[in-house]
């Protein structure tokens, strides 16, 4: 007979039921299995890929190791793995010998690709390039991120191409297809943005959270947005908001030009056609003026 001894030393026959008990919890309590383990791993590699490709922008086009390193946090030996896979991918490149790294081109094919299937791309398009014919100033086309006015496409009126795709993450509080996007968000929405920073760019921006919000309600009332070099100093802009299927803002058009070329007695009449451009795209869409 198997022999126990209880909590004061006393011995008698071994509880089986309290061992099925015992070896039951320890069912309960193993470890995940190796493909849900496999899968949150996968998830963290993705996570860190996608920080290091976030150190890149438009003013920072080339980092080293030592730098990305710096901006991510991680060290030396995961970054230099990081880079690798990235190069190999053709998502990065790497300038010669040097430890220098770039975006890839196949992130340029990748954005030409989703803006091909983007039907905001494709019906703004023409949109946007009468709207620079006809107001002889620059069209920029952006959608909201959440967080920046994201412009995938701009005209120059001047330029032999017309339309044509472009990516660049502009800041919303102080442009004007940022202004327009965010003057038609819901409460939650506003609350959430003017309660982070509203960086400074310019000695008109709007960084005052309560300043900023009064000039989304006026948009709102007329219907269009205007920057006042807010973001750029003595560029005027005027940009009008556009709608999805569901009559939800997402998007945006503007007409932008220098203050002396786009002088305050035509904003209005400037605004007029912008507005009719950007209910047309939203018609375009499915959507409502």
């Amino acid at each position: 007979m198997l022999i126990q001894k209880d909590a004061l030393g006393h011995q008698g026959p071994m509880n089986y039921i309290s061992r099925n008990a015992e070896q039951e919890v320890t069912v309960n309590t193993s470890p995940l299995p190796a493909s849900s383990a496999r899968s949150d791993e996968g998830i963290k590699s993705l996570s860190k890929l996608m920080k290091v490709l976030d150190c890149f922008s438009t003013s920072v086009r080339t980092l080293s190791l030592s730098e990305v390193c710096q901006r991510t946090g991680f060290p030396k030996s995961t970054t230099h793995r990081l880079l690798a896979s990235l190069r190999e991918a053709g998502l990065l490149d790497q300038e010669g010998d040097r430890d220098r790294y770039r975006l890839g081109l196949k992130l340029f094919e990748l954005g030409n690709t989703v803006l091909a299937n983007m039907d905001l791309h494709r019906e703004a398009r023409p949109y946007v390039d009468a709207l620079g014919r006809l107001s002889g100033q620059s069209v920029h086309l952006a959608v909201f991120d959440g967080h920046h006015a994201v412009v995938v496409g701009r005209s120059d009126a001047h330029a032999d191409a017309g339309a044509r795709a472009f990516f660049e993450s502009a800041p919303a509080h102080c442009t004007s297809v940022g202004k327009a996007i965010l003057a038609f968000q819901n409460a939650a929405t506003l609350d959430r943005f003017v309660s982070g920073e509203l960086a400074r760019f310019t000695e008109h921006t709007l960084t005052d959270p309560k300043e900023l919000l009064a000039d989304l309600k006026a948009t709102r009332e007329r219907g269009y947005s205007i920057d006042e070099g807010e973001h750029q100093p003595g560029l005027r802009c005027v940009g009008a908001p556009i709608r999805d299927a569901s009559g939800r803002v997402f998007a945006a058009l503007s007409v932008s030009g220098p203050a002396w070329k786009l002088p305050l007695s035509e904003v209005e009449s400037t605004a007029k056609i912008v507005i009719h451009s950007a209910n047309a795209i939203s018609q375009a869409l499915g959507g409502s003026s």
